[in-house]
Order: C-alpha cells, then sequence, then structure tokens
C-alpha cells in the first residue's frame, strides 16, 4: 500500500514538472500588406531539442476557429518541419538551439493573415498538445496605421 502511494505520489509530481513548461511569442505589433512576418517563440522548462514532442505555430482569424500553420522537429541528428498546404509556400519555421527558440516567418502577409498566432507543444507519445494557459501574439495587417500591440490569454485545445 505504502508502495503505491509514493508511486502515485511521484507520478503526480512528475506532472507538476511537466506543467512548468512555457512558452512565450514575441515579434511585431503590425505589419503591412507584402511585408514579412517573423514571431519567436522562447521555450522555458523543457528543449527545443527534445526528442518526444513538436514545436507548431496556429493561428485563430478574427471571428474563425484555429488553424494550424506548420511544426518543427528533433529526431535523432535532424530537423524537420510541416508546413499546412495553404501557406507552404510562404512560410518557414526554425530553431535556434543556443537560445532555445523557434521562430515562424511568414511572407507576402495579405489581410487574410490577421490572427491571433500561438506557439504551442505537442506530445508525441500521447499525440495531444499539453493543456496550459500560453499568450497569443496578436497581428494585425493593415496599410493604416500601425495598431497597439495587444496580447491574449488563450487557453489551448487539446489536440486528439
Amino acid at each position: 500500500m505504502n508502495l503505491l502511494l509514493i508511486f502515485l505520489f511521484m507520478l503526480e509530481a512528475t506532472s507538476g514538472v511537466l506543467s512548468q513548461v512555457q512558452l512565450r511569442e514575441t515579434g511585431p505589433g503590425a505589419v503591412k500588406p507584402g511585408e514579412s512576418l517573423t514571431l519567436t517563440c522562447t521555450i522555458s522548462g523543457d528543449s527545443v531539442s527534445s526528442t518526444s514532442v513538436t514545436w507548431d505555430w496556429i493561428r485563430q482569424p478574427v471571428g474563425k476557429g484555429l488553424e494550424w500553420v506548420g511544426r518543427i522537429y528533433y529526431r535523432p541528428s535532424q530537423w524537420s518541419t510541416n508546413y499546412a498546404s495553404s501557406l507552404q509556400s510562404r512560410t518557414t519555421i526554425a530553431q535556434d538551439t543556443s537560445k532555445n527558440q523557434f521562430s515562424l516567418q511568414l511572407r507576402s502577409l495579405t489581410a487574410a493573415d490577421t490572427a491571433v498566432y500561438y506557439c504551442t507543444r505537442r506530445d508525441t507519445v500521447t499525440e495531444r498538445s499539453r493543456d496550459r494557459y500560453k499568450k497569443g501574439k496578436q497581428i494585425p495587417i493593415s496599410a493604416g496605421r500601425q495598431s497597439e500591440r495587444k496580447e491574449l490569454l488563450f487557453r489551448s485545445l487539446k489536440c486528439v
């Protein structure tokens, strides 16, 4: 009985350690049509080189649902990326292991790219995103005056 309690305690403690992963997006407050957007996600509590996760970018256009943009992941000695087919020709996701970051570059922006952008961590063992709070980055694409930067609190969906 005592061993079971110790096991359950250790399992809970491990779960608490996993929940300490934090992701923070940084980038411009607004960009103009035709320009490029670069967002950076800084990871704390995990390594961008972890082989059991993927690092994904998703976005949510105003009044619409979430859209997957792409991902980067590391498997022994090789980095790989995948992109949404509709964005593939304009998108690059890269990593900076020295800063424990990954970034999204989206080129030739249009008003349709206006969205809140999120970086996420997907566990490839359970095949779902960790359920945690993250900040998103609102990026308006406008030919007019630059909007103020807005950060929204967003609870990520569990991707099954």
